[in-house]
């Protein structure tokens, strides 16, 4: 339920990322496929053959590189393999936050990402930044091009991941 909660808020921010690189049909197509691709290798596959061929990659669209990079991982039965594509995905998101470090969207792919990564695995360390970064937004009401829909999807998915504190629930509960 959790994991097809962050594919929505996914889906919902993919507009931004594609209007310039997609046509409105496309992007449609590419709302529902991802949807699928949660529970699909085939699809994921197929959605990041697709999107890793488009030029000029923007920084949210690089960050939809790293989320299918990360169902990659989640399809994938082989350990070494689970992990390979985690390392790849960290790495593609790392990208995107480098070319977009103030992009709410760029950071909460990431910090969903990595909450849903075993702890043990190592590969949770962003998720105190990205946190942080993400309620700086919400303290500065500095939504970029969110709408109120994914602006409160997200506050909601923050509180629900138990990884903030009080006084962060707090701001978080104003945009619910």
């Amino acid at each position: 339920m959790i994991k097809n909660s962050i594919l929505f808020l996914l889906l919902l921010v993919s507009t931004s990322i594609c209007k310039a690189q997609l046509s409105g049909k496309e992007i449609a197509v590419l709302k529902s496929d991802l949807v699928k691709a949660v529970e699909s290798s085939k699809l994921t596959d197929s959605l990041h053959e697709k999107l890793s061929k488009l030029p000029n990659r923007s920084g949210l669209l690089t960050a939809y590189l790293g989320t299918l990079e990360a169902l990659k991982a989640k399809h994938a039965w082989n350990p070494y393999n689970k992990i390979k594509y985690v390392k790849v995905s960290l790495r593609t998101m790392q990208k995107a936050i480098d070319m977009d470090k103030e992009n709410l969207e760029i950071r909460f792919m990431r910090f969903s990402i990595e909450h849903f990564t075993p702890g043990f695995l190592g590969f949770s360390k962003d998720l105190n930044v990205d946190r942080k970064e993400i309620i700086k937004h919400y303290q500065n009401r500095n939504f970029g091009i969110a709408d109120d829909g994914l602006i409160k999807s997200v506050a909601k998915f923050m509180i629900d991941s138990k990884r903030c504190t009080a006084e962060e629930i707090k701001i978080l509960k104003k945009f619910i």
